[in-house]
C-alpha cells in the first residue's frame, strides 16, 4: 500500500433500513417497552437519521433507539442510541462522497483493525473528516473507521477503502 490514501478511496456506508422498519408499527407502548420512543423532529440540523445519512426535517417522524454498532467480540464492542427516520432510504454515495449528515458536525473518528481492536481515534471538524480518515487509512492495519457525533458520542456512519 502507498503512504498516502487519496479521499476518493474511502466509502462512507450507512445502516440498512430493514432492521428498522418494523418498529414503525409497533405503537409508542411496545417501542417504550423495548427502550425506544417515537419523536418528530423539530429542527433542523438535529435529528440525524442513520440510514439516509441526512438530518430530518421539522415534522418527521423518527424512532430513537439504542443500536449495537459495533457488533464484536472484544472489549470495543459498542451501542449508543441512533435516529432512524421513517421513511428513510439508503444514500447511494460514490466513492469519496461525503454525507450530508457528517458535513456540519464535529466529529469522534475511531479506527480498528480487522478484530474490532481499537487503533486510532481523534476528533475532527466535519469539514476535515475526509482528509484526517484517509490519513488513518494509511495504516495497513486499520480495517474500518467509526464516525461518531463527538458531543453526544452517537454513532453516525461507518468508513471503510472503497473496494475492500
Amino acid at each position: 500500500m502507498t503512504t498516502e490514501l487519496k479521499t476518493h478511496a474511502l466509502q462512507f456506508s450507512a445502516l440498512p433500513m430493514e432492521k428498522f422498519a418494523p418498529l414503525f408499527a409497533l405503537s409508542d407502548a411496545e417501542l417504550a417497552a423495548r427502550g425506544m420512543r417515537r419523536v418528530v423532529a423539530d429542527s433542523n440540523p438535529g435529528f440525524p437519521c442513520r440510514v439516509s445519512l441526512v438530518d430530518a426535517q421539522p415534522g418527521e417522524t423518527l424512532i430513537l433507539l439504542n443500536f449495537l454498532h459495533h457488533d464484536v467480540a472484544g472489549p470495543y464492542c459498542a451501542s449508543g442510541p441512533i435516529y432512524v427516520r421513517e421513511h428513510a432510504t439508503p444514500p447511494a454515495l460514490a466513492a469519496g462522497e461525503l454525507p450530508e449528515v457528517v458535513r456540519h458536525r464535529l466529529l469522534s473518528l475511531r479506527g480498528y483493525d480487522a478484530t474490532g481492536m481499537l487503533l486510532e481515534a481523534d476528533v475532527v471538524e466535519g469539514s476535515g473528516l475526509a482528509a484526517r480518515a484517509a490519513s488513518l487509512f494509511t495504516d495497513p492495519e486499520l480495517a474500518y473507521i467509526h464516525v461518531h457525533n463527538a458531543k453526544p458520542g452517537c454513532y453516525s456512519c461507518r468508513i471503510d477503502r472503497a473496494g475492500a
